[in-house]
């Protein structure tokens, strides 16, 4: 049986946050389709890092160019392993 290897990718993601009448709302000033909106802060932030994920599956599939530097590829084998990715939370 072979051993299945996964490829883990780390990409930059720049995020501009606005405070809104009713929210917040998130862009990416490289990747003008990455954007999204939240009722709070940290809403907002995991709503565009969602958004991010679906956007570089849907590019690659389409054979697109993702606009987002891109820091680390890994590949591990499945039996256990480490990630490391970074966790934004915001706090007042």
């Amino acid at each position: 049986m072979n051993a299945k290897t996964v490829t883990i990718q780390e990409y930059e993601l720049p995020v501009t946050l606005h405070e809104e009448a009713e929210g917040f709302t998130a862009t990416c000033p490289v990747w003008p389709d990455c954007y999204a909106q939240g009722d709070t802060l940290e809403e907002a932030i995991t709503e565009i890092s969602s958004v991010a994920a679906s956007l570089i599956e849907l590019y690659k599939e389409e054979d697109l160019s993702i606009p987002l530097k891109l820091k680390k590829t890994t590949q591990e084998q499945p039996k256990g392993f480490t990630v490391s990715f970074p966790l934004l939370v915001s706090s007042s």
